[in-house]
C-alpha cells in the first residue's frame, strides 16, 4: 500500500506538522510492504491560485500544467489519501482548497457530460482527513460547525468524486492544551491506514 499525505501549513514547527508526523511515524513502523508520500504544500510553493487557464482546463479546452499533472500523478499512485491542515474561518486553508480547486479537474477527478450525468472518477481512493481547530468542543457543537464542515468538504467534494471518506476528525483545543491526545489519534489514524490494507489483501 502506498499513501499520500498532503500537509497545508507554512510553519513547519506548527501542531499540523507535528500532528502528520505521528501519522507517519506508524507508517514508518510497518512491515515494510508499504510505502508513503509527503506533499508539504507550503514548503513545495505549490500555487493555489485558480487562473483563466485553470477555467480552460475544467471546460476541456486545454491540458492541465504541469504542476497540476504532478500532483494528479501523486495520487494516482496512492492507495489512500491523508489531509492534514489546520481550520480556517471554519474550513481548510486557502492554500488547500486551491489544491483541489486545481488538481481536482473536470475530466480526471470527475466528468461531467453532456448529458448532465456525473461520473464519479475516484471511486478507489479512501480518504482520511484531519483538521486541526482553536476553538473547544462546545464552540463547534453550539454553531454546527463540524457538521457544515462535514457537509461542505467530506460531501461537496469527495463525494462528488467518488472518493471515500474513511477517516474526519477533527482535532479541537482541549482545557489542558495537552497535544499528547492529538497525536495518539494521528497514530491511530497511521495504524488504521496499513491494517484496512492487511483485510484487504486478505479477504
Amino acid at each position: 500500500m502506498h499513501a499520500l499525505i498532503v500537509i497545508a501549513h507554512p510553519d513547519p514547527k506548527s501542531l499540523t506538522h507535528a500532528v502528520a508526523a505521528h501519522v507517519l511515524e506508524d507508517m514508518s513502523q510497518a512491515d515494510g510492504t508499504h510505502s508513503f508520500e509527503v506533499a508539504d504544500l507550503a514548503a513545495e510553493g505549490f500555487d493555489p491560485r485558480f487562473t483563466a487557464a485553470d477555467i480552460a482546463v475544467h471546460l476541456q479546452g486545454a491540458t492541465p500544467p504541469a504542476d497540476v499533472v504532478t500532483h494528479q500523478e501523486r495520487i494516482d499512485r496512492a492507495d489512500a489519501l491523508v489531509l492534514v491542515y489546520p481550520v480556517y474561518w471554519w474550513s481548510m486553508p486557502g492554500l488547500l482548497k486551491g489544491w483541489i480547486d486545481r488538481v481536482f479537474t473536470n475530466g480526471w477527478a470527475y466528468d461531467e457530460r453532456s448529458d448532465a450525468k456525473l461520473i464519479k472518477k475516484l471511486g478507489r481512493l479512501p480518504v482520511h482527513l484531519i483538521a486541526i481547530g482553536g476553538a473547544s468542543e462546545r464552540t463547534y457543537a453550539r454553531h454546527g460547525y463540524f457538521g457544515a464542515m462535514r457537509m461542505q468538504i467530506d460531501h461537496g467534494i469527495f463525494d462528488y468524486c467518488g472518493a471515500r471518506v474513511v477517516t474526519s476528525e477533527l482535532l479541537l483545543q482541549s482545557d489542558a492544551q495537552d497535544p499528547s491526545t492529538y497525536f495518539e489519534t494521528a497514530r491511530s489514524i497511521g495504524r488504521v491506514l496499513f491494517a484496512a490494507s492487511k483485510q484487504r489483501d486478505a479477504a
